[in-house]
C-alpha cells in the first residue's frame, strides 16, 4: 500500500483517487477550495462524474501541508494554469527524494514549460522525482472502471515502473517511456488539435475532416517534437496518437465541444462558459505559436486554430486557406528520387 496525496479534486484527479484507493491504496485529496472539501466530504458525489460515488476511506483537506506530508506519491491533477502557484505553495513542504506524479497538460506561454518543467522550478529541488502521466484517459470512463492505458514518463526507470506499479489495475494498464518532453508536449499539443477537430464538426463537415485534422495534425506536432529533440516512437503512441483520437473524437472532450460551439458560431468566451471547465486547448495555442516560431516549424492547423480563438478569424474562411494551401507530397519523396538511379 502507497500513501497518496492528491492536488486537485477536477474529475480526473477524483476519477484517479477513487480507482487508487480501490486498488488498495491510501489516498487524501486537496482543494484550495473548501466549498469543495466541504461537500464531497459529506455528499461523496462530484457533479461532473454522475454515478461515481466517492469511497468513504478517501480524505479530504484543503491545508497544502497537510497533504505534501508523508506521501509516497504527491499527484499534481490542478489545471495546467494552476500548476504554477500549486507548486509554489506545496514547496515549503515537500521532502527530499519525493515522487511527484503530474497528470496535467499544458505548456506555458511565457516560458514554454511544460509542466513537470514549471513543478521542478518551483520547487528548485534536484532530488525531487518528476514523472508525467499522459495517454487516452477520459476520466468519466475511468470513474465507471472502463479498460483504460496510460504512459508513466521518467528518466529514471525505477521510478516510471513504481509510478507503472502504483497505478497499475484491473482497468488500468500502465505503460513506461523516457521521453518526458514528448508525452507532455503530445498532451498539451493534442489539445489544440482537438479544439480544431471541434470547429470542423460544429461547422457541419464529416468524418473526412475529422480524420484529416488527427493525421495531419500529428504530423504537425511531431515535426515540432523531433525539432524539439523528443523521439519519434512517442508520436505514434498511446500519449500521441492515441491520446489525440481520443481528445478529438469524443463528447468527453471539453475541448471538441468548445469546438464544436465555435464552429455553431459561439462566441469563445461564451463556448468556454457552456463548457464549464478548462478548455486546455485555449490555454495551450499561445505556447504552440511560440514554439512553432522558436523552432521554425510548420503549423498550420494550429496557425487556423489561434487565427479563430485569438484573431476572430470566421471558422470557414480559415479552413478554405488550410484547403487552397499550395500543393505538396504527404511525405519526403525519397522513393522518387531513387527510383531512376
Amino acid at each position: 500500500m502507497s500513501k497518496i496525496g492528491v492536488l486537485g479534486a477536477g474529475t480526473w484527479g477524483m476519477a484517479l483517487a477513487r480507482m487508487l484507493y480501490n486498488s488498495g491504496h491510501k489516498v487524501c485529496v486537496w482543494s484550495a477550495l473548501k466549498k469543495e472539501v466541504e461537500e464531497f466530504s459529506a455528499t461523496r458525489r462530484h457533479p461532473n462524474l454522475p454515478g461515481m460515488e466517492i469511497p468513504a476511506g478517501i480524505a479530504f483537506t484543503e491545508e497544502i501541508a497537510e497533504i505534501c506530508k508523508d506521501k509516497d506519491i504527491l499527484l499534481f491533477a490542478v489545471p495546467s494554469p494552476f500548476v504554477r502557484s500549486t507548486a509554489r505553495q506545496a514547496a515549503p513542504f515537500i521532502k527530499d527524494g519525493q515522487i511527484i506524479v503530474d497528470v496535467a497538460k499544458g505548456i506555458e506561454a511565457d516560458t514554454l514549460l511544460t509542466m513537470t518543467g514549471i513543478i521542478a522550478q518551483e520547487l528548485n529541488n534536484p532530488t525531487v522525482k518528476l514523472v508525467a502521466l499522459s495517454g487516452p484517459t477520459h476520466a468519466e470512463e475511468v470513474a465507471k472502471d472502463m479498460p483504460t492505458t496510460i504512459v508513466s514518463a521518467c528518466e529514471d526507470r525505477e521510478v516510471a515502473e513504481f509510478v507503472q506499479n502504483v497505478f497499475w489495475g484491473t482497468c488500468m494498464r500502465v505503460y513506461t517511456n523516457d521521453d518526458v518532453l514528448g508525452v507532455e508536449l503530445c498532451g498539451a499539443m493534442k489539445n489544440v488539435i482537438a479544439l480544431a477537430s471541434g470547429v470542423a464538426t460544429g461547422l457541419g463537415y464529416g468524418d473526412n475532416a475529422k480524420a484529416a485534422l488527427i493525421t495531419r495534425g500529428m504530423a504537425e506536432i511531431s515535426r515540432l517534437g523531433m525539432a524539439m529533440g523528443c523521439r519519434e516512437q512517442t508520436f505514434g503512441g498511446l500519449a500521441g496518437i492515441g491520446d489525440l483520437i481520443v481528445t478529438a473524437t469524443s463528447m468527453h472532450s471539453r475541448n471538441n465541444r468548445c469546438g464544436m460551439l465555435i464552429g455553431q458560431g459561439v462566441p469563445v468566451e461564451e463556448a468556454t462558459k457552456q463548457v464549464g471547465m478548462v478548455v486546455e486547448g485555449i490555454n495551450a495555442l499561445p505556447a504552440a505559436i511560440a514554439l512553432k516560431k522558436k523552432y521554425d516549424v510548420e503549423m498550420p492547423i494550429v496557425e487556423a486554430a489561434y487565427a479563430v480563438v485569438f484573431q476572430g478569424i470566421p471558422p470557414k474562411n480559415v479552413v478554405q486557406q488550410l484547403m487552397t494551401r499550395g500543393k505538396k507530397p504527404e511525405l519526403p519523396p525519397a522513393a522518387w528520387d531513387n527510383q531512376y538511379e
